[in-house]
């Protein structure tokens, strides 16, 4: 071989020393690294829904469980129902609730639907009741007593006081067996066939079905005594649903000199200016004695412009819409609220007899006053 040329050699894959593999490019470790990513995410996300679908099935289970402890309720009301709500409705002075632990903050629920539905009602806690607060019942009051065993010794500490009052007692108890039962003139039977608590331990079912029992008893109390949503309001003078019942068109209508008014023969500017014054979106037109005409509305006028309308040449009564939707002063806000929904207004006019004009009402008035 001559000097200065070398042989040539083809290239050989350089292998690892130690393994004589041949070394993984960059770009493939990346692609692995990615793929098991990938898997790992993939995994995570299945046990994240796994256990969201576990949560959800057990949520259900509780509601079905406690569905069924109400449904089973519905069988049981015979007589005895019927004796207890007649015990409620000759009660001549307060219905006293009472219950220890969970039981009681179930009578606390009821002891206050009873007060909200018209009869006189209030919470007495068994334990403070055998250290003095049995002063607070009295020979017309009515008693009703919870325990899901029947065998609260609070609440059996009552009994002997309250036979010698002669005050009538409704037991709610899940052991009809009881002593509690035995010694109430009416027992109502709320047990359950299971708890929702999977230990089976924690109240969760029982009161639930004692809590649907409860209100029966309320809501049968107020069809019997003819309760009216006038008499509801009266007990929720304080609330949205107050509001509702309470306040009336006048309550909140605008009055003179606030009411957007102008004669017929007036020209469609004039009609406009009192619009834009009197900031109702509308005024009313009337004639020479002051009776409702029509109204015109911000609406109106934009059509009116629409269609080319001579506004400063027609009179308001020709521009106006006759027979508009009105009011009663004495009708309750809420109705005027219904109207407006109905008919797709903002306004009514209020008046009497439908010509002599009381005042105008506005749904922003009825928003702000939480009638809405």
């Amino acid at each position: 071989m001559r000097r200065g040329k070398a042989k040539r050699l083809k290239p050989v894959a350089r292998r690892s020393q130690s393994t004589g593999r041949t070394p993984v490019s960059q770009g493939s470790k990346a692609s692995t690294k990615r793929r098991k990513t990938t898997t790992v995410t993939q995994s995570g996300r299945e046990s994240k829904a796994a256990k969201m679908s576990e949560i959800i099935a057990d949520g259900r289970r509780v509601l079905e469980i406690e569905a069924r402890a109400i449904e089973a309720l519905i069988a049981r009301l015979d007589e005895r129902f019927v004796k207890a709500v007649d015990i409620l409705v000759r009660c001549k002075g307060k219905v006293v609730v009472s219950g220890m632990g969970k039981s009681g903050q179930v009578g606390q629920k009821i002891a206050a639907t009873l007060a909200s539905t018209g009869t006189s009602s209030f919470f007495l806690h068994p334990a403070e009741g055998v250290h003095g607060d049995l002063g607070m019942l009295a020979r017309r009051d009515a008693l009703v007593t919870i325990s899901n065993s029947g065998e609260t010794q609070e609440l059996l500490q009552l009994l002997p006081f309250v036979k010698r009052l002669g005050v009538p007692v409704i037991a709610l108890t899940g052991r009809m067996n009881s002593t509690l039962a035995k010694n109430a003139d009416v027992a109502l039977d709320v047990s359950v066939k299971e708890e929702a608590c999977p230990m089976g331990l924690a109240p969760t079912a029982s009161t639930t079905a004692t809590l649907a029992l409860g209100d029966a008893l309320a809501v049968a109390l107020l069809q019997k005594r003819e309760f009216k949503a006038e008499d509801f309001a009266r007990f929720h003078p304080g609330g949205s649903l107050g509001r509702r019942l309470l306040v009336k068109v006048r309550d909140l209508m605008h009055a003179d000199p606030e009411i957007p008014m102008v004669q017929g023969t007036v020209g469609g500017m004039a009609a406009m200016l009192e619009m834009t014054a009197k900031k109702l979106g509308m005024t009313t037109v009337v004639d020479q004695d002051g009776a409702l005409l029509g109204v015109i509305t911000d609406g109106d006028v934009r059509r009116f412009i629409q269609r080319g309308t001579d506004l400063v040449n027609s009179t308001a009564k020709e521009l106006a819409t006759a027979n508009p939707k009105s009011i009663g002063p004495d009708e309750l806000a809420a109705k005027a609220v219904e109207m407006m929904e109905r008919f797709s207004i903002t306004t009514l006019v209020v008046t009497e007899d439908g010509r002599t004009i009381q005042g105008v009402v506005h749904l922003h008035d009825l928003l702000k006053n939480g009638i809405v």
